[in-house]
Parts: C-alpha cells; sequence; structure tokens
C-alpha cells in the first residue's frame, strides 16, 4: 500500500505539467497561474505587431495578426504563456495614412520596459519578444541592450527566424514578384495573411495603389535618413499583394513556426544567462 501512494505522489507532477490549460494569459483561470509558470518554465512570449496601412487590399493588423498567431500555433508544439496583443512599437514612417497607431517614442520605450517588468513581477524570468513588423528591431534590439542599465531579475529574449537555403530556394521558385521590391504589404505578407486570415484580404483592390520605389533620394547608400522610406514608399505599400498565394504563406509560416518551436525550447531550458547576468550586475562597478 506504501509503494502504491509513493506511486502516486510520484506521478502527480508528470499528470498537473501534462493537464492541458490556455497559453493565451487572458485565458488562464487564476487557480491554473502556478500550472502555467511550471508548464512555461517561467517563460512568456510578447508577440508584438503593429497597427498601420498594408496597401490597399491587406489588413490594417497584419503584423498583429501574424505575431499573434505565431505563438498561438507555437506554443500548441512547446508551451509558452503567450501576452494578449500587444501593438505599441515605432511605426512614424506611416503617419500619414489613416490607421497607423504611433506613439510618442519615449512611451513606446517607458511602456515596453513596464510590460516586461510587469510580466516578470508575475512570475516569468524569461520573455520571448516575437516582432512581425520591420520598423521595430532597430527599436527592440535597444531596448534589451538596455536591460544591462540597472539590476533586473529576469532577461528579455528577442526572436528572429532565420531561413535555410533549401527554404529559401524555394521561396525563390514560388514567389512571382521580384524579392528587393516586395519589402511592404506585397506579395509576401499578403501570402502570408492568404494562408491565416484569407477573409481580411481585398485583393481585387491592389491594383488600386503603385507600390514601386519612386527613388526620390539621390543619397549613397552609406548615408541612413529618417525620410528614406517616404522618399521611397509614400503610399506606405512596397510590392504588389495581387499576386500571393497560400502556398508561400504557407512556406514562410511553417519555416517561421519551425524555427519559434526550437527558440522556446531552447529558452525555456536556459538557466545560465540569467545566472551571467546576475553575475555581471554584481560585477557593475558603483
Amino acid at each position: 500500500m506504501r509503494i502504491l501512494s509513493l506511486l502516486i505522489l510520484a506521478l502527480i507532477p508528470i499528470r498537473l505539467t501534462s493537464q492541458e490549460i490556455p497559453a493565451r494569459w487572458d485565458e488562464l483561470t487564476f487557480s491554473d497561474w502556478d500550472l502555467a509558470l511550471e508548464k512555461s518554465k517561467n517563460t512568456c512570449i510578447l508577440p508584438i505587431g503593429i497597427l498601420e496601412k498594408h496597401g490597399p487590399g491587406v489588413p490594417i493588423g497584419s503584423d498583429l495578426i501574424r505575431a499573434r498567431e505565431w505563438a498561438k500555433r507555437a506554443t500548441k508544439e512547446e508551451y509558452a504563456v503567450v501576452f494578449p496583443d500587444y501593438f505599441y512599437g515605432q511605426v512614424n514612417e506611416a503617419r500619414q495614412h489613416y490607421g497607423t497607431f504611433s506613439l510618442p517614442s519615449d512611451l513606446a520605450m517607458d511602456l515596453l520596459e513596464a510590460t516586461t517588468d510587469e510580466i516578470a513581477r508575475n512570475g516569468f524570468d524569461k520573455i520571448i519578444i516575437i516582432n512581425s513588423h520591420g520598423g521595430n528591431p532597430q527599436m527592440i534590439r535597444y531596448f534589451i541592450q538596455n536591460q544591462l542599465e540597472k539590476k533586473k531579475d529576469y532577461v528579455v529574449y528577442f526572436f528572429e527566424p532565420g531561413m535555410s537555403k533549401e527554404v529559401r530556394a524555394k521561396m525563390m521558385r514560388i514567389r512571382k514578384t521580384e524579392l528587393a521590391t516586395d519589402q511592404h504589404g506585397g506579395e509576401r505578407e499578403a501570402s502570408e495573411i492568404k494562408y491565416l486570415r484569407p477573409e481580411l484580404l481585398k485583393l481585387e483592390r491592389s491594383p488600386d495603389e503603385s507600390g514601386e520605389n519612386l527613388k526620390r533620394l539621390k543619397l549613397p547608400s552609406t548615408i541612413y535618413t529618417a525620410i528614406w522610406w517616404y522618399a521611397s514608399y509614400p503610399n506606405h505599400y512596397a510590392g504588389d499583394a495581387s499576386f500571393a498565394s497560400v502556398e508561400l504563406g504557407k512556406l514562410i509560416t511553417d519555416n517561421t513556426l519551425n524555427e519559434l518551436i526550437t527558440a522556446i525550447k531552447s529558452v525555456k531550458n536556459d538557466s545560465l544567462t540569467l545566472e551571467i547576468q546576475r553575475e555581471y550586475f554584481k560585477n557593475v562597478k558603483q
């Protein structure tokens, strides 16, 4: 009888961690919070999108939709808690068009820090930012570098998917427009939405505006200036969404998911980064 009781007790943690609970923060019950922390190994995903024009026929929230779907699908394979919709980032380059939600830069940075601090206060010491907006990476990298400014008891990671030569070659065979000109709201992004949320597309409107590069600036490639995007694409549309295909969208999405699942596993099992970060703060000269 004693042996049987010990076996039952030993199996309880396995049963609990294998229990099906939601991944989204807002869908969890309070009574499942400790289980979510255990099952995620204190790992939370912060999917960051943006609200901006994506040409005339692709939804304004495309970046948010893609980041949300990546997190949703990846956590079905590798559990982590997913923070609810977050669409506060850098998008000054699109403020000339309605639908854009652009906060002052200081507020955007402060809000991101307050959000990660609050995520950590709720028990997470590993936070993975996944981003789907082209205007955010510089801001996110700067934010993460600033994590060393003052002591933190959590680590922020930034996920950026790669692409193997095989997948890239297949993508080039499938796509119908030039890769160099397909930068925003064009074939690639429209294909991802066509695969994920096809009912939101109005691709018949794609020819209503030009997505061509106007090449108005005459500066050398060694020079960078903030107005470069508007100078090239005042319609905030770069490419041609009318060539979107489910095949291309599935290929790109599957590649991102495979990379993200691997990244989540790696972060969940990572204790060294936080340990080294704590060592760093201990050695910072006061």
